[in-house]
């Protein structure tokens, strides 16, 4: 197994009740805290973090004048919607 690249210690501060469920999580599978939170931020970075990501990418290529105008979308749904129909 390949050993990681680890950054500088980081500090946090967690809701306690939150904490708790870590410790709990990580006593109940043998694990570290750091390794229970290294697991949760990697399942945020996954989900929301990349969700999160695409959004400001959209956003910027949007404002780069990319993307197509909702008016014209709905237009040819309209079309196809229409002509499905006939």
């Amino acid at each position: 197994m390949t050993k990681q690249t680890l950054s500088d210690p980081l500090t946090l501060r967690l809701p306690v009740d939150l904490l708790a469920e870590v410790e709990a999580v990580a006593h109940a599978c043998e694990r570290s805290r750091s390794w229970i939170m290294v697991r949760a931020l990697k399942a945020y970075m996954a989900q929301e973090g990349r969700e999160i990501l695409d959004i400001a990418e959209a956003r910027k290529a949007v404002a780069n004048g990319e993307g197509t105008d909702a008016e014209d979308v709905l237009a040819e749904l309209d079309g196809i919607i229409k002509g499905a129909a006939a």
